[in-house]
């Protein structure tokens, strides 16, 4: 479920299994944490750095409204 106040969800695992790539393998490519990934991942955020949406972003080659969308 998102986090609460908003219905922002994130589909990061679902590009991560099209790319054939681990949570792990993104971390150390972008230089954010596993925890810090895994909380957006399972919808636990309630924001995100720009800089680290840019990370993902061009590591994955997707664009933010690949990676969410608004139920």
């Amino acid at each position: 479920m998102p986090a609460e106040g908003h219905s922002v969800v994130c589909h990061l695992d679902r590009i991560l299994a099209e790319r054939e790539m681990s949570l792990a393998e993104l971390s150390r490519r972008i230089g954010v944490s596993v925890a810090n990934l895994s909380v957006l991942k399972n919808d636990r955020a309630k924001a995100i750095r720009f800089s680290t949406l840019t990370a993902i972003c061009t590591e994955l080659d997707c664009t933010p409204g690949e990676l969410f969308s608004v139920r």
